[in-house]
């Protein structure tokens, strides 16, 4: 292909798409730049069905490349890029939630969507010039796709919307959402905010969709200079009549009934029944159909998808009864970890999470070096998700993409009430157990972050609570918004669209889609519903724990801050680390010092605490005049001598300030190592101390 290249101007700057020059073998590959960012997505559709059944079979790949930003990864012993960072699997994840829901489920080829991070200015972010990228990458493949989409991220400043900030502009802006979507709906949506209002969050789906379309239309135009013919995929599926029969059947057996049956065990039960017997007729009657029981799993799942549509859109039947707006029940309880700093559990339904906090000093910080940032966090949220959660037997290898995304969406949900590092220094973890899980365990997590952080004493600004909502759409445009979907409806819905936020608004979102997407006036509509729902699981947690507690845990460390002159934080540190090493040698404390000359000491047992800061204190404080001090003589000289008053601070006692007579020699009144009383005379303009053993030994007598 020969090399081409497209500009659009984008939010004040030049978005670039070039093809015909890098990875041409794939089935489809761009470069796109945004600024001096560049990245390269390539696309490959495998030539057979793939072995991998189940599923539709798509790999999405984020990689990120120090060099792109000319650095060196900071491990000493591995210098290769490795397992990817967190922000890494968010972005991949980021990009695979906008590009699946166009492709055809029914699909068999395995097809592979790499995104490679070229060149990062610092300014214009990868992670949605990735998504731009792969939508081009598979617009102009061969791959059947029902692209293009777009994507943008929207700021606000000052009360007004920025497209696509840059990185600085991002560390002041009270809103942090991307979105994708096609030239007629948003399929995806990831946002943190700082409590920002339904209508202003709605305003903002607006603004960006606007640019979306631009996008779309820019891609679209792209791919009738230059994109390729769509090849015919490998489509699992049986004859027209074949299909008939199993869905004749299917409704025959009452598959669709069996899915409105309570509780969750006795309808898992009834479907497996269900579906033995369709396994059982199709095995008889079809012996020759290959890939059988491949396509009993998708037709039936499109009988159960057609059922729950019809029942929700005609008559507001959910599967277990509850009205639209209804949440399922609730419970709450705090404090039921003898030994953890704060424990918090959330039950709504059969979803139910364990969320403990644990604090630590600042030097417990989490060091991120990633392509894009070196940075410390103070605050984290780790999501666990073990398979006896869903009553499952499988390998537990660590967590994958799922579970590095619930987390952080848990974690971002909960940065905008956390107290500045000035009001609490602490480090703090949270861990979320998921112990049942029903629908919707990232905002059960949330939520018991929040009944955790404040059973810790961690004085958040406000509690905030999340909710996941769903829609059920007709071909007609008609939908009905769900208030707390449950894995069934989040399995055969269309939208699941999670909502967190305080009282006063959202600070964080994520949305996926199984449909090419929805309208900002339906997500207006399902974020109004979603605070209605909030606000009544914010009650019923408040009715665990009002308000953080007063007091932290005993098991807890404590913190005592200091402030010492920066210029004296060598004092402190001591050559080679000496001098510190001492003193948490004999207090057993843990100390961190900042640049700006914050020290901060932490220790279980409040005497070590104190004993290291009178310790530090002594270290660096500067002496006054007038000041009665126990000077311990370190030299002799032929004009006075010199006392150490404080570690490492000395000053001179002129031989006229040794005694209220006069004295000939310096070593008939003191001698080395001998420990005399001074006043600090005066600190004169150099800094230099002097002291007056006469002047002490005056006031003594008075």
């Amino acid at each position: 292909m020969q090399e081409k290249q497209w500009k659009l101007q984008l939010g004040g700057r030049e978005l670039v798409i070039e093809t015909g020059t890098l990875a041409k073998q794939a089935s489809g590959s761009v470069t796109v730049r945004y600024g001096d960012t560049v990245v390269l997505a390539a696309a490959v559709m495998s030539k057979e069905m793939s072995k991998i059944m189940g599923y539709f079979p798509l790999m999405v790949d984020y990689e990120e490349r120090y060099y792109a930003a000319g650095k060196i990864k900071g491990s000493r012993f591995i210098k290769r890029e490795g397992r990817p960072s967190d922000d890494a699997i968010l972005s991949g994840r980021a990009v695979d939630r906008t590009i699946r829901p166009l492709f055809n489920s029914r699909m068999r080829n395995e097809v592979q969507v790499v995104v490679t991070t070229l060149s990062y200015d610092g300014e214009n972010d990868p992670d949605l010039i990735a998504m731009i990228a792969a939508s081009a990458a598979l617009t102009l493949s061969d791959i059947p796709w029902n692209g293009p989409i777009g994507a943008v991220r929207v700021g606000a400043l000052n009360g007004e919307f920025i497209l696509n900030p840059t990185t600085e502009d991002r560390l002041h802006s009270t809103l942090d959402l991307i979105l994708s979507g096609t030239k007629d709906k948003i399929n995806m949506i990831e946002a943190g905010a700082q409590e920002i209002t339904e209508e202003h969050m709605a305003e903002a789906f607006q603004f960006g969709f606007e640019a979306i379309q631009k996008i779309t239309a820019f891609i679209e135009e792209i791919r009738k200079e230059a994109g390729k013919e769509k090849r015919v995929a490998a489509l699992l599926q049986g004859s027209e009549e074949f299909e008939a029969d199993i869905r004749r059947v299917a409704l025959e057996f009452g598959l669709p009934e069996a899915l409105y049956l309570l509780p969750k065990k006795v309808m898992e039960a009834k479907v497996a029944e269900v579906n033995a017997s369709i396994a059982a007729y199709a095995s008889e009657k079809y012996p020759d159909q290959k890939n059988l029981s491949e396509l009993l799993s998708i037709i039936t799942d499109e009988v159960a998808d057609k059922a729950v549509h019809a029942n929700i859109l005609e008559r507001e039947a959910r599967p277990d009864g509850r009205a639209l707006t209804e949440i399922r029940p609730i419970t709450t309880a705090v404090g039921i970890l003898p030994r953890t700093h704060g424990t918090g559990l959330f039950t709504r339904g059969e979803t139910q999470a364990l969320t403990v906090t644990t604090l630590g000093a600042p030097g417990d910080e989490m060091v991120v070096d990633t392509m894009e940032v070196d940075e410390k966090k103070r605050y984290m949220h780790f999501y666990n998700f073990p398979p006896y959660s869903v009553g499952e037997v499988r390998p537990m290898r660590g967590p994958g993409r799922r579970e590095v995304g619930h987390g952080a969406l848990a974690e971002k949900a909960l940065v905008p009430v956390l107290p500045s590092k000035e009001e609490f220094p602490y480090t703090i973890i949270l861990v979320s157990e998921v112990l049942e899980s029903n629908g919707s365990s990232s905002m059960a997590s949330t939520c018991g972050s929040t009944l955790s952080l404040m059973d810790a004493g961690v004085p958040i600004k406000k509690p905030v609570a999340g909710i996941a909502m769903g829609v059920i759409s007709g071909h007609d445009g008609s939908y009905k918004i769900l208030t707390d979907i449950q894995g069934l409806e989040d399995h055969y819905g269309d939208m699941d669209f999670k909502v967190a936020g305080t009282k006063d608004g959202i600070t964080a979102m994520q949305m996926d889609v199984k449909i090419d997407g929805l309208t900002p006036e339906t997500l207006k509509a399902a974020i109004t519903q979603a605070k209605e729902g909030r606000m009544f699981i914010m009650g019923k947690m408040l009715e665990a724990i009002e308000a953080p507690r007063q007091d932290l845990s005993p098991y807890a460390p404590r913190i005592i801050t200091i402030h010492i002159n920066p210029e004296k934080i060598r004092d402190v540190i001591g050559p080679g680390g000496k001098v510190i090493n001492q003193i948490i040698d004999e207090t057993g404390v843990s100390i961190d010092i900042e640049d700006d000359g914050s020290v901060f000491i932490t220790s279980v047992d409040e005497t070590s605490a104190t004993k290291a800061v009178e310790w530090i204190q002594n270290l660096t404080r500067e002496v006054k005049p007038g000041e009665l001090f126990q000077g311990r003589i370190t030299r002799i000289m032929n004009f006075g001598a010199f006392a150490e008053v404080l570690p490492n601070q000395e000053g001179l006692i002129h031989i006229s300030e040794l005694a209220d007579h006069r004295v000939e020699k310096v070593e008939d009144v003191v001698k080395v190592g001998d420990v005399v009383p001074v006043i600090v005379k005066e600190i004169d303009s150099q800094g230099r101390i002097n002291l007056s053993h006469k002047a002490a030994l005056s006031r003594r007598e008075e």
